[in-house]
């Protein structure tokens, strides 16, 4: 199975849209625990895995829009369930946008992600 990564995070200096985003380090992220109702928001830096109760979070992309644009950050996320064992796929794996939560989101049954920012 062919692993596709965003071509935006592959190539430097290519944005989102024809030169509107900027590419940022870190993503801020908020993840609900459903069953407790526990809210948490934490970074995670491009490249490096994070943990939530049993998700395993990795940022490959993150940019935002220029301080001139409408404020809006996109991040490319993949996410394991830890669960699903060693050779499961993604439970998801695209980009997520801070200002439309909902046109891409993760679908689980214990567990919400969404991206505030990317800094």
């Amino acid at each position: 199975m062919r692993r596709w990564l965003p071509a935006l995070a592959l190539l430097p200096g290519l944005a989102l849209a024809q030169g509107a985003w900027e590419r940022r380090p870190v993503a801020e992220l908020q993840a609900l625990d459903k069953v407790s109702a526990r809210v948490s928001v934490f970074p995670a830096p491009v490249g490096q895995a994070v943990r939530f109760g049993t998700l395993s979070i990795t940022v490959r992309a993150c940019h935002v829009r220029p301080r001139e644009e409408v404020p809006d950050a996109a991040a490319w996320i993949e996410v394991r369930d830890e669960r699903a064992g060693a050779g499961a796929p993604p439970v998801f794996q695209g980009w997520m946008f801070a200002a439309a939560p909902a046109v891409n989101m993760l679908e689980h049954p214990v567990y919400d992600l969404r991206v505030l920012t990317c800094r």
